[in-house]
């Protein structure tokens, strides 16, 4: 994979989740409990159906919370600090992506379906706090998720980003589609490639891949 591919991009655009740490961590496994529970109470139902509902929002909206504000009303800054709040101890500070984090030319930033807070936590936790220029959650697209086109749109408005110009960094193959069409280059990080024409480049080594292109 040539370095050329990415010698037009100014601007570096990463997911969190599974991106920014190996799946091994595992962190979305205590999530998706505490996303199980709060369906259940807010909704009043049996944890069988909550993991079902939870699982169908997802599916359907992007995220579950997409799901529980279309269909429920569900007001999204409780449910953001409450499924959030969970342990961090399986990460660890990764030395050679934040290296490779921080050689990279132009703007960094970070841009998670999660919050903002929760972000700034796990980034802490990697050791890559004080590489990114910003960091953006849902809430910043008004609560619309990836895969809209609009909480992409939201975002890079926000943040001034050309897409012409940029790349992005994701673990779920669906989140490159729209970033894709609007004209990013596109990298899926996740242990097995996907072969979606949608997708340039997959990396299972976001650290290593960094790396080639400096």
């Amino acid at each position: 994979m040539p370095a050329s591919a990415f010698a037009h991009v100014t601007c570096w655009v990463f997911d969190l989740d599974n991106t920014l740490y190996p799946p091994e961590a595992r962190l979305f496994d205590q999530i998706e409990v505490r996303m199980t529970t709060y369906v259940m109470q807010s909704l009043g139902v049996a944890r069988d159906e909550a993991d079902r509902l939870r699982r169908h929002y997802w599916a359907r909206y992007g995220t579950t919370l997409a799901g529980l504000m279309t269909e429920h009303g569900v007001d999204p800054a409780p449910y953001l600090t409450e499924v959030h709040e969970i342990s961090l101890d399986a990460l660890a500070p990764d030395a050679a992506l934040r290296q490779a984090i921080a050689a990279l030319p132009g703007r960094r930033i970070v841009y998670t379906n999660g919050s903002r807070p929760y972000a700034e936590r796990v980034i802490a936790a990697r050791g890559l706090e004080g590489v990114f220029d910003a960091v953006y959650g849902v809430e910043h697209a008004g609560f619309r998720p990836k895969p809209e086109r609009g909480a992409f749109e939201a975002v890079f408005g926000h943040d001034g980003i050309d897409p012409m110009r940029a790349a992005m960094f994701e673990d779920d193959p669906r989140n490159l589609t729209e970033p894709h069409a609007m004209g990013m280059r596109t990298v899926h990080v996740a242990p097995q490639p996907d072969p979606a024409p949608h997708i340039h480049h997959h990396t299972d080594d976001l650290a290593a891949f960094l790396a080639r292109l400096v």
